[in-house]
């Protein structure tokens, strides 16, 4: 894999499967691995072009002008690469324009470009605050602290709501300052969008008087900073009283309901997101996940399999119809779970994941993970501006012969068929045009793409793709960022410039984000068996080797990692459900289809680094038992958790005390290495792991254990030769073994 793969991705956030594309469907299928896209829209590069002006688009495709074009100098005129059509530059263009005199749309180097487009008016971003009021009074305190941190970075003229939920819901009027006032609405009672508009008492069907009326629950920061602090400050538990042996009465369902609504009836394609902070599963209302007798439990892994989960079916239908409206309305939900317990986020994730809204999972508002993360929401760039956007659109435009099957990722797919739509479906599929309610410099998404060519030569040299991401900036201006690219057609003899062009790690997040689709509508069992049959058609294909002769069996560099990486995701959490609950298999499963390529190779086989006196400097090593040695500190990074180890050895000396005398400096030194490369990572990422530092032959030693490669081997290894290590995962070793079998074979 040449470095030019990270000099793309620095340069326009797209990674690749394959440099060089095939020039028919026949090669490509033979390839094994798809022609596949990861983008991230909104990336942050470095000496973006950014102007403020309308493009330059196609007459007939609305693609935009790029520096790919062909430039026809004599006549003032550009090709499209898309459909091929001929345009004439616009007057102003056509005045200054030569080889030497160039627009920064047509310059090289800026194969991405930013727009910041008409109208001038701003339009502040609007958040909405639904809190659970449901938690004990030793977590709800921890919550209004955190809320009321938030409130003091938000931007002032941001728009702010409050919704709290118990048994009712209630919409808090923050225009009134002489006391609290509020509406409050049955949590047990499923609410018409009309309904709700009478209630609230927001009258006529002008926009401009809805907005007006609305006025009361959505009000700039500035002016109801005081007045939402006060009501922060007074909330309580709910009052509603709890029976012995049964749960608080939770309507998380309707609290959605009318936050959804409220911002659907006043501010509907307007940048917006609704916060869900929730201690527990939603017991009482529509949208129920369990139950309000403590007798009834949550559904477990097994229920779900036998079918034996009452709520399931119906809570699930409820809340993607929520999602639907709110993506459809350009609007983010986001879910704070802070609980021991599950609380059915199972049932709740496509809350987030058909409107880009942000997953955080944690067990108690306490903890730093949901601290933090809230916090880095907030966090501003160099000018000042949130780092997210809001209601966007993505449209992809593709040059003849190649298709779209869909996107995996954020956000609902607008369907509509055009020239560059396949009829072959994946993931979000039948259309070249995706809505996200929020995008931020993170959020990642895959694009299939289809060869259609059925002739054996290529028609032409080169193909070529554009992404075109309008969003709303938390500024309130429109922008709209373009991003073309092109590959090289290779003809199909030419096998060596396949292997030179494979991106293994694109590959791998690629199949991975492909399997945890699949495991929405197929069994686990059916979903390995596909990866393990691609694996091994893959090596069969790009392997050297003697039918029937495992021994001369070698794989070239470029593929080199790429079982490796298959290994481990079929013994991860994406795919088993041993010992993960439905809402934690739901969570990891999102994530990784969200994330770019290095966040989501780590979450697939984590960073595992070795802290020891032999090295000044961390170094990397095997992800295998033979890693954890007695004298040296490991740092595992599987991006939802940080584990810092000690080797047996280490905690001998630590509880001799020797880091606290002067002699002993350097193994004072040696212990602060890892801990501060841990808080460095969770300074740098959202959601922010969870931080856990344990010994060898402690509980947490679990954790470590449960990723490594179970070699069973490791000279002076306490773990190993303690007989504290049992699994019954097969070893990378026999993985590999079994895998050039099946491969050399006739």
């Amino acid at each position: 894999m040449s470095e030019d793969v990270y000099t793309l991705e620095a340069k326009d956030g797209i990674r690749c499967t394959w440099q060089n594309w095939p020039s028919n469907k026949v090669t490509a299928t033979r390839n094994v691995i798809p022609i596949c896209l990861v983008y991230t829209p909104l990336k942050e590069i470095e000496n973006i072009a950014l102007v403020e002006y309308e493009p330059i688009a196609c007459s007939r495709c609305k693609s935009v002008l790029n520096p790919h074009v062909a430039i026809d100098f004599v006549s003032k005129a550009w090709g499209c690469p898309f459909c091929m059509t001929r345009n004439s530059f616009p007057s102003h263009y056509k005045a200054h324009i030569s080889e030497t005199t160039l627009p920064a749309e047509l310059m090289a180097q800026y194969t991405t470009m930013e727009y910041i487009l008409p109208p001038v008016v701003a339009l502040p971003p609007v958040f909405v605050f639904v809190v659970d009021t449901c938690c004990d009074t030793e977590e709800l305190s921890y919550l209004k602290s955190s809320l009321q941190q938030s409130l003091s970075i938000l931007p002032a003229e941001a728009l702010i709501g409050f919704i709290t939920f118990g048994k009712n819901v209630y919409a808090y009027n923050l225009g009134w300052t002489e006391n609290t006032r509020c509406y409050a609405f049955r949590g047990d009672k499923k609410y018409e969008l009309p309904q709700i508009k009478d209630l609230l008492g927001l009258i006529g069907n002008d926009p401009r008087s809805v907005q007006t009326g609305a006025r009361r629950f959505l009000m700039p920061a500035s002016e109801c900073e005081l007045a939402l602090n006060n009501i922060i400050e007074d909330l309580s538990k709910d009052a509603w009283p709890v029976p012995q042996g049964s749960r608080p009465l939770r309507c998380v369902g309707n609290a959605l309901n009318i936050a959804v609504s409220l911002m659907e009836l006043a501010y509907t394609r307007h940048g917006g997101r609704i916060m869900l902070f929730a201690g527990g599963a939603a017991s009482f209302g529509p949208g129920m996940i369990v139950g309000d007798k403590l007798v009834d439990s949550i559904r477990t892994q097994s229920d779900i399999k036998n079918d034996n989960a009452k709520y399931l079916k119906p809570a699930i239908q409820f809340y993607q119809g929520i999602s639907e409206r709110a993506a459809n309305n350009g609007h983010a939900i986001d879910i704070f779970c802070c609980a021991i317990d599950q609380i059915g986020l199972l049932e709740m994730r496509s809350l987030s994941e058909k409107t880009g809204g942000y997953l955080v999972l944690t067990d108690t508002f306490k903890s730093d993970v949901f601290r933090l993360s809230l916090q880095k929401i907030f966090s501003r760039d160099d000018t000042g501006a949130l780092r997210m956007g809001f209601n966007s659109t993505i449209q992809a435009f593709t040059s003849p012969d190649i298709k779209i099957n869909g996107a995996i990722g954020p956000g609902i797919g607008v369907k509509k068929k055009n020239p560059f739509v396949s009829e072959v479906e994946i993931g979000m599929g039948g259309t070249n045009h995706w809505q996200i309610g929020s995008i931020d410099n993170q959020t990642t998404l895959s694009f299939h793409l289809d060869i259609v060519n059925q002739e054996p030569q290529a028609k032409r040299t080169h193909a070529f793709v554009q992404f075109q991401t309008k969003y709303q900036h938390s500024g309130g201006r429109s922008r709209l960022r373009v991003t073309t690219v092109k590959y090289p057609v290779v003809e199909t003899a030419n096998i060596a410039k396949f292997i030179s062009g494979f991106d293994q790690e694109t590959a791998a997040v690629i199949m991975a984000r492909w399997a945890v689709s699949k495991s929405e509508t197929e069994e686990t069992i059916d979903v390995i068996r596909w990866i393990d049959r691609t694996l091994i058609r893959l090596v069969k294909k790009f392997g050297e080797y003697q039918q029937e002769m495992p021994h001369t069996f070698r794989l070239c560099r470029e593929f080199g990692l790429y079982p490796q990486f298959m290994f481990h995701m079929r013994r991860s959490q994406f795919l088993q459900t041993f010992n993960v609950s439905p809402d934690e298999s739901a969570y990891y499963r999102t994530m990784l289809v969200r994330e770019n390529v290095t966040n989501s190779l780590l979450m697939i086989q984590p960073a595992l680094l070795q802290y020891s006196f032999e090295s000044p400097h961390p170094t990397p090593v095997l992800l295998d038992i033979a890693s954890l040695k007695n004298n040296v500190i490991l740092l595992l990074d599987t991006f939802f958790t940080v584990l810092i180890w000690h080797g047996d050895l280490i905690v001998k000396w630590k509880k001799l005390g020797y880091q606290e005398q002067e002699e002993y400096e350097n193994f004072r030194e040696l212990l602060k290495l890892p801990v501060a490369d841990a808080q460095s990572i969770l300074v740098e990422r959202f959601p922010v792991p969870r931080l856990i530092e344990t010994d060898c032959g402690k509980g947490a030693e679990r954790l470590l254990k449960a990723k490594v490669n179970p070699s069973g081997m490791g000279a002076g290894n306490a773990t190993v030769e303690s007989g504290n290590y049992f699994t019954e995962d097969v070893s990378m070793k026999t993985f590999m073994d079994r895998l050039i079998e099946y491969a050399v074979k006739a």
